[in-house]
């Protein structure tokens, strides 16, 4: 049988979003300002248990937005996992800040209390931990050697929204949370982002530069050299319809996850994240597969494009990018984010994805892996 292109990912608008955005339109609150923007960030600022949530116009924005506000400039430091979407990394360069770059677990692939504390410096200002593929960091100690070396914990949950640890959500644990909402994620906006807080000066300060840096009084003065940096009412509108249907949406994307799971396991080659009993969320279903070369790689995720099963490599490490090869970002060998980016593949994940269709991409993978090793 001839099958369709099964998509590596794709957005579901099964509530209010038509009704929301169109309202927008009609009442023509289509720019950055108009109540969606006020209701959704009150929403999502309600459903992590915090006191903020400033809306963003994208998850990278977000990050900036969260640094900057912190006060990240100049010649400081920022250690960051070298396993994550550039952005994370990026986000500190736009400060002026160099982001140290940390291997991460082969278990789980996050970035770990020891990764932090070899490249701990004098000048180490802050902390990233990105819940990489929607699987929680463990946070506790990382928040001890936050609180013993007063160092800034922004939790990077772009891919991870819905994750608890211990019953808390991500993003409430550090000083502030990001999060995205571009077209792929489990909730999204087209493009968009968050940050949560219960700091009030954070919050404020966030305010105030993600709006050029005009004092919150005086319109027209600018005390701060800020960014325009905000979300529209439509984005808010499509954005809050999807918080609405989060859980549910979460939900369907665990069934998949246990699915492609039961599906795949036979093959001792073939191992995923570890998530140490805590609540991780299935943003993408990633998979490693142990002992492939990433020409090996490279050919099966071509062998699934040729029956029309799209698939994407896991980010490739950051220390490999021509403009982060310098000893101010690398100062570590890197051997697991290395291994994890060599072997893996992520695999179709969105909520209307069939059992039959997740059956159909396991067995095709299975096959192409048996042949890539005979």
């Amino acid at each position: 049988m001839t099958r369709g292109k099964i998509n590596i990912a794709k957005p579901s608008f099964l509530g209010n979003e038509k009704k929301y955005l169109l309202d927008a339109l009609e009442t023509g609150w289509i720019s950055s300002i108009g109540p969606y923007i006020e209701h959704f960030e009150k929403s999502f600022a309600e459903y992590h248990g915090v006191k903020y949530a400033v809306a963003t116009h994208n998850g990278t924005i977000a990050l900036h937005l969260a640094l900057a506000a912190a006060g990240i400039g100049k010649d400081d430091e920022v250690i960051v996992p070298d396993l994550t979407f550039i952005a994370t990394a990026n986000s500190v360069r736009y400060c002026q800040a160099i982001p140290v770059l940390t291997d991460v677990s082969s278990e789980d692939w996050n970035i770990t209390p020891e990764g932090i504390l070899r490249n701990l410096t004098g000048k180490t200002r802050a902390v990233i931990p990105v819940h990489l593929y929607g699987n929680p960091v463990v946070m506790e100690p990382i928040l001890d050697i936050a609180r013993q070396h007063k160092l800034l914990v922004i939790e990077d949950c772009a891919e991870a929204i819905g994750a608890t640890i211990h019953g808390q959500k991500v993003g409430t644990f550090g000083d502030i949370g990001v999060f995205s909402f571009f077209g792929n994620k489990i909730i999204t906006t087209g493009e968009g982002g968050m940050c949560i807080t219960n700091d009030d000066r954070l919050a404020e300060m966030m305010r105030i530069l993600r709006d050029h840096g005009m004092n919150r009084q005086k319109k027209y003065w600018y005390d701060h050299l800020g960014f325009n940096y905000r979300m529209t009412n439509m984005q808010a509108a499509i954005g809050l319809a999807q918080l609405e249907q989060l859980d549910g949406f979460l939900l369907l994307r665990d069934h998949i996850y246990h699915h492609y799971l039961s599906t795949l396991i036979s093959n001792p080659r073939i191992r995923v994240q570890t998530t140490h009993s805590l609540r991780h969320v299935n943003w993408i279903f990633t998979l490693r597969i142990e002992g492939i070369t990433i020409e090996q790689r490279n050919r099966a995720m071509e062998e699934l494009g040729k029956i029309n099963i799209d698939s994407r490599p896991v980010f490739y490490p950051i220390h490999l990018m021509p403009f982060y090869q310098s000893p101010e970002f690398v100062r570590n060998e890197y051997p697991n984010t290395t291994a994890i980016s060599r072997e893996g593949i992520s695999l179709p994940t969105y909520i209307d994805l069939k059992e039959d269709e997740i059956g159909y991409i396991s067995a095709s993978l299975l096959d192409i892996i048996e042949k890539i090793h005979s």
